[in-house]
Formats: structure tokens, C-alpha cells, sequence
């Protein structure tokens, strides 16, 4: 039996957040735990994944947040040049939090920070040779080993879990009322 037929005519196997929902059904059965099944487990796998994940950006010689900034810049496309405020609007950071990792990743050497053209006043950021270069190789490494976790899924479903994933953070995006 293949691995996609066992898994469709089996019944799901259970997990952590199933035994929770279970707990609290009996404690407080008046109280909706669906948000538990999607939510829940959204941040265990978060929070399952992102140490091997920040363990290749280790390898590299930096942190999560300094790796965004390498990743941002590398997707922009040659000239891998963006001004500060482009880079923080893209990161949801403060210009406070990006101007520290800037420091530190021009300290490294990865980035360059170049009087703009006719404007002295605009100091666009934009990676070295070296940050090109180690921006790649860990950007391929941390998509290689986000494509492993994700081995269980067919291609089918990982595009169908993508799709909901998209509505919901769309949905919580447009209505931001929950705190």
C-alpha cells in the first residue's frame, strides 16, 4: 500500500492538540476549540521548525533577523540594493531593530551602505560579494530543509494547505480586531 493510500484510508492520527481540545471539551464543553486545531498547531509547527532552520543560518555566521535582511535584499534582484525604509516596511520591524542588524551585518561584511545617487542624504543598503554568495547558500539550505518537513504532504496537498493558509492570514490581516 502506498504511503498516500494509507494515509487516506486511515483515520488521522492523533496529536498533542487533539489531546488538549479532548481535555478542555471535557472541562469547559461549552467553549470553541477550532481556533486550538488550526492555531495551535500552527505554532507547534513553528516552533518545531525554526531550530533547524536558525541552526543552517547559525552554519552561516548569522541570526534569523540578519538572514532576513540578506534574503530580502537577494530577492530584490541585482543590484541587491534597497533603501532602510523599504527594508523595514518588508521586515514588519522597527528602523530601530533594522538599524542593529545593519550594523552587524556591515561589521561582517556582507553589506555596504552607498550615498545615493543625487541624494547624500539616503544611504541605500546593498549586499557585498560575500553576502550575495552566503546569502544564497543559505537560502537554498533553509529551503531544502523546509521542503523535507513538509515530505509527508503530496504536492497536491501542500498546495491545498497553502491556499487555506493564505485565506487566514488574509482574513486576520483585514480585520485585525483581535488585540
Amino acid at each position: 500500500m502506498s504511503r498516500q493510500t494509507e494515509r487516506t484510508s486511515s483515520a488521522p492520527a492523533r496529536d498533542g492538540i487533539d489531546e488538549r481540545r479532548a481535555q478542555w471539551a471535557a472541562e469547559l464543553p461549552d467553549v470553541d476549540t477550532r481556533g486550538m486545531a488550526i492555531l495551535g498547531r500552527a505554532r507547534w509547527i513553528t516552533l518545531t521548525a525554526r531550530p533547524p532552520i536558525e541552526a543552517i543560518f547559525k552554519a552561516h555566521g548569522l541570526d534569523s533577523g540578519e538572514a532576513d535582511v540578506l534574503f530580502s535584499l537577494l530577492r530584490s534582484g541585482p543590484p541587491y540594493r534597497l533603501r532602510p525604509t523599504e527594508l523595514f516596511r518588508s521586515l514588519m520591524i522597527s528602523s530601530g531593530g533594522l538599524t542593529d542588524r545593519l550594523n552587524r551585518l556591515t561589521k561582517a561584511g556582507l553589506i555596504r551602505r552607498t550615498a545615493a545617487e543625487g541624494d547624500g542624504r539616503s544611504l541605500p543598503v546593498e549586499l557585498t560579494e560575500e553576502g550575495i554568495r552566503r546569502a544564497e547558500e543559505a537560502f537554498r539550505e533553509n529551503m531544502a530543509v523546509e521542503a523535507a518537513m513538509l515530505e509527508g504532504l503530496t504536492e497536491d496537498e501542500q498546495a491545498q494547505l497553502a491556499d487555506l493558509l493564505r485565506k487566514l492570514a488574509l482574513t486576520i490581516t483585514a480585520t485585525r480586531q483581535f488585540g
